[in-house]
């Protein structure tokens, strides 16, 4: 089962307790109260006798998974071409795109817009979004 490892380190240290002092607090072995720490899981047994020996609810041991909503922005990049009839002109997509994406930008999507000069159209428009970094509080 999935528990909130970060809980059961920061109630340990609020006690003093090495790993080794909380199993035998537990009557768990030194290696299972690591790997509970280490990878989030443990049996119902492992988390009823950790609760115990915080003396406190088995229901507070359960995972919480926190919620984060991506945030993302967004800018375009015009590259310029002819393309209709005549086909001529077309731009280093690879390369443009390349230099945008050691920024952080990734493609979203390519956009030929309409044009009235007898469906000739003179640039492509590249989407381009990035996630961005979450805010300091």
């Amino acid at each position: 089962m999935k528990v909130n490892a970060e809980l059961i380190h920061n109630l340990r240290k609020e006690n003093s307790w090495s790993q080794e002092e909380l199993g035998i607090a537990t009557g768990l072995n030194l290696r299972t109260i690591q790997r509970i720490e280490s990878e989030s899981t443990a049996s119902l047994q492992s988390i009823k006798a950790l609760a115990s020996a915080f003396e406190i609810d088995v229901r507070d041991l359960d995972y919480k998974e926190q919620l984060t909503m991506k945030k993302y922005e967004y800018k375009t990049l015009e590259l310029p071409f002819k393309f209709g009839i005549f086909k001529q002109g077309t731009p280093d997509i690879d390369e443009a795109l390349n230099v945008e994406g050691k920024k952080g930008w990734r493609l979203k999507q390519m956009v030929i817009p309409a044009s009235s000069n007898m469906g000739q159209s003179e640039k492509m428009i590249a989407i381009l979004e990035r996630e961005m970094l979450p805010e300091a509080e």
